[in-house]
């Protein structure tokens, strides 16, 4: 275990030379496409505002780390390779900064990291300690577990939900974890349960809540509001096609190929088009005191889990099996 900040003879500036040099952790490392290793890497020495989390669980995407990993990724700033994926993470404080507001034995929610010092940090979540700006680590309820690596994905579809003028979801494409909780997230917020397309057998499930069906079998072409959440790049034509005058079709997946649309369907229903972008603060804010209230129900969204040494097969199971929507890395073993 790291030595805490503060003792009996008062605190200990984490700038102190024994205690800023020599960190290092275990993490998943991308060396390139389809490369996957776990192995020990240097971390970025702690400043004043910085807080040390010791990680407790990680999820794997499966849409933006399956392009990562396939290297299908499109290109931001900071992208390239070897990295460190990942931005779903929930751990302890084990050192906490004067200035960062945060304090020792907090659980808190991490969405990524850019503290390694030889790898690139656009993600950053996969490994067993981090050293985070005090800001970016978010008090989460302790008995939350490892449902608060779901985070990040509710707050995406949270973000989606609420952009100024949104209508609700009447239909929604794809039914993994995202699709799942934008369906919650509306009706809990008031709108009528829409329906949702998935092809695959495994993920048709509801509990009853709302309609699971193939789009093949629906018949409706007047849907106000279609959100996608496929990150199927051909998918503007079906939505359009499906839609009102005057509907909209919201993008809240993630694409790594152009998207096109035939334009006379699109312009005879005069549709609209919005990109749902990052979630920012103020979702994160409003999904964390829905579950802090019990109004957010996180049931049955993860489904696997493994140790982190296991992480190569954990990847592999996570992008290639449908009965997979979320798989969590347990990493209380590799500090």
């Amino acid at each position: 275990m790291l030595p805490e900040h503060g003792n009996a003879t008062g605190p200990r500036s984490l700038g102190d030379e024994s205690l800023a040099t020599g960190l290092e952790t275990t993490a998943v490392v991308l060396e390139s496409p389809r490369s996957l290793a776990l192995r020990r890497v240097a971390l970025e020495a702690p400043g004043e505002a910085d807080v040390v989390v010791d990680l407790e669980w990680s999820g794997i995407s499966t849409g933006t780390e399956r392009l990562l990993f396939g290297g299908d990724m499109p290109d931001f700033p900071g992208m390239g390779y070897p990295l460190v994926p990942g931005y779903e993470s929930v751990g302890r404080v084990t050192r906490a900064g004067p200035s960062s507001g945060r304090q020792i034995g907090e659980r808190v929610f991490v969405p990524g990291a850019s503290c390694f010092r030889d790898l690139r940090g656009l993600f950053g979540g996969a490994a067993a300690r981090l050293v985070v700006p005090g800001d970016r680590a978010r008090p989460i309820a302790s008995d939350l577990g490892d449902c608060g690596t779901l985070m990040a994905l509710a707050a995406t579809a949270s973000h989606a939900l609420s952009a100024p003028g949104a209508r609700p979801p009447e239909l929604v494409i794809g039914h993994g974890v995202l699709g799942r909780l934008l369906c919650r997230l509306a009706v809990l917020r008031g709108a009528e349960p829409p329906v949702v397309w998935e092809r695959d057998a495994k993920r048709c499930d509801a509990g009853g809540a709302y309609a699971v069906i193939d789009p093949g079998d629906d018949p409706r072409r007047d849907y106000a509001a279609v959100y996608d959440v496929s990150g199927d790049p051909s998918i503007l034509d079906h939505a359009i096609a499906r839609l009102a005058p005057g509907g909209e079709v919201v993008l809240a997946g993630f694409y790594s190929e152009p998207l096109r649309f035939d334009f006379a369907p699109a312009f005879l229903r005069e549709a609209r088009m919005r990109v749902a972008a990052e979630w920012k603060d103020e979702d994160l804010a409003a999904v964390l005191a829905e579950v802090a209230s019990g109004a957010l129900d996180l049931s049955g969204l993860i489904t696997h889990r493994r140790p982190a040494r296991e992480a190569a097969s954990a990847y592999e199971t996570a992008f290639t099996d449908p009965s997979c929507l979320k798989m969590i890395l347990d990493w209380r073993d590799d500090q």
